[in-house]
């Protein structure tokens, strides 16, 4: 992660401490989105299904526009933008390999009945 990223999230959770709780808004969402070419592509939203929709059609991120995303097919519930914006570096860094086997470990839980 970049010196300055990380200072940007540093100073994003220090605002957060210093708010109280109830004038937040919704949940944030890490999405993981597998592409036309099999790529993984990772992003942060509030509402999945509209920001899936854009991606679909061509106004999401520059990354989707030209790979067209087939399915989500991982997502985790965040507590705030900051811990999604972490959460979404901290996946962004994984390899493929590590992102499959995320994808797949999640996968096993929910087949087991684990929400």
């Amino acid at each position: 992660m970049s010196k300055r990223y990380k200072q940007m999230l540093d100073g994003m959770r220090a605002r957060e401490k210093a708010r109280p709780r109830k004038g937040r808004r919704g949940k944030w969402i890490l999405y993981i989105l597998k592409c036309a070419d099999s790529s993984l592509y990772t992003g942060i939203t509030k509402d999945l299904e509209r920001r899936f929709k854009s991606h679909s059609e061509g106004r999401g991120a520059r990354y989707t526009r030209t790979r067209r995303p087939l399915e989500v097919v991982h997502q985790e519930t965040c507590r705030s933008r900051t811990e999604a914006l972490t959460r979404e570096c901290a996946v962004k860094a994984l390899s493929k390999a590590k992102k499959l086997a995320l994808i797949n470990h999640r996968q096993t839980l929910e087949n087991k009945g684990v929400p």
